[in-house]
């Protein structure tokens, strides 16, 4: 699992039919200490995320499997929204 900060939201109305209802979140990976890290990605958000907050993601071939469909096209899934972080 990663950690990033939900920056933004995609919109699109037309999208691969096992994407629909699915929200798109615009994520910045960071660094445990909350700094920057690396390029923005679009994940699929599973858990209810929102603007502002820090998730745990997982990206990569396991991704899918985090919505509980192999097949559906995604490289990244938001599967939790972190609370607190301690060093």
């Amino acid at each position: 699992m990663k950690i990033g900060l939900v920056i933004g939201q995609v919109i699109a109305t037309r999208k691969d039919e096992k994407l629909v209802g699915c929200k798109l979140l615009i994520t910045q990976p960071v660094t445990p200490g909350k700094k920057p890290q690396g390029e923005n990605i679009v994940a699929v958000d599973s858990v209810g995320a929102g603007v502002g907050e820090y998730v745990l993601y997982v990206s990569g071939s396991v991704a899918p499997k985090a919505l509980r469909d192999v097949n559906t096209p995604v490289d990244a899934v938001i599967v939790g929204i972190i609370d607190k972080i301690e060093l």
